[in-house]
């Protein structure tokens, strides 16, 4: 099966049904509940494409670059930008797409009144230190050395850091959103999955074994596959769900003008002391 056939029959179909429910809640009004401004959904969705396209890029290139993992070449159509085949650059595309419209379509049906935010940020330092731990050990998990946890870590090193910014800036802005959260990220996970694993029981694509540590699910699934769809998602969901909510509007205004009156006092400083000198 080649890669844009797995594209075309598994994630064609439901993208282009979450297409037309979103076309068809439009035509009849349907808000967007859960207090989510849906009059931004289409930028914030376009505005992560480009951010996966952007960010996994040279990530993905790397690890086709020192076997991570390979496609088979029959299987493509041959065309590629750097190491990684075109259908991937697709993939990354269509997986944004997927897994922002299931957000969106669950956003005008899961908690359909706008939740009560409770600002914390004791929340938001626990929550970002624990994810800080994880990538630190990711990282000391490369630097060791030890081949079966070489997919493991480049997926966490890579993917913590955005997690970690999401955290620290949203964290109890993301617990108020917890059910619609968990649905937009478990859904698209748990069908990437079985997708994923009908592609490498076609051949389509390989994970060296060598690299990643044996552990399967449904004994063909590597569980770094299943991870990287996991926080791929998580990727996501969070950064739409904290774009589209008005708090985190209110939050960046607040910060910009402590930063401006950080600026304005620094300059009064700096005058007064011009003044002084004189």
């Amino acid at each position: 099966m080649t890669y844009f056939e797995i594209l075309v029959i598994f994630i064609g179909p439901p993208l282009a049904l979450l297409a037309g429910w979103a076309w068809w809640d439009a035509r009849r009004g349907r808000r967007m509940g859960a207090g989510l401004n849906g009059s931004r959904a289409a930028t914030v969705v376009v505005a992560h494409v480009v951010i996966a396209l952007l960010y996994t890029t040279p990530w993905d290139n790397y690890l086709v670059a020192t076997r991570v993992w390979w496609y088979d070449p029959d299987l493509v159509t041959g065309l590629t930008l750097g190491w990684v085949p075109i259908e991937e650059y697709t993939f990354f595309v269509l997986q944004s797409l997927f897994s922002g419209l299931m957000l969106l379509t669950l956003a005008r049906r899961v908690l359909v009144r706008p939740p009560a935010i409770r600002p914390s940020l004791a929340l938001r330092q626990v929550t970002t230190a624990a994810a800080g731990v994880i990538w630190i050990a990711s990282v000391a998990l490369l630097l060791s050395g030890w081949q079966p946890g070489v997919y493991l870590g480049l997926i966490l090193v890579w993917a913590l850091p955005p997690v970690i910014t999401q955290l620290y800036f949203g964290a109890d802005i993301l617990r108020a959103h917890a059910r619609l959260v968990v649905l937009a990220i478990l859904l698209p996970t748990i069908y990437l999955c079985v997708t994923d694993t009908v592609a490498i029981e076609a051949g389509t694509w390989t994970i060296d074994p060598a690299q990643s540590t044996g552990i399967m699910l449904a004994g063909v699934l590597p569980m770094e596959e299943a991870l990287f769809f996991l926080i791929t998602n998580v990727l996501l969901v969070f950064g739409m769900t904290l774009m589209l909510d008005g708090e985190s509007v209110v939050r960046v205004q607040a910060w910009r003008q402590t930063v401006m009156q950080w600026l304005e006092s620094k300059e009064r400083l700096k005058a007064a002391g011009q003044d002084d000198g004189q």
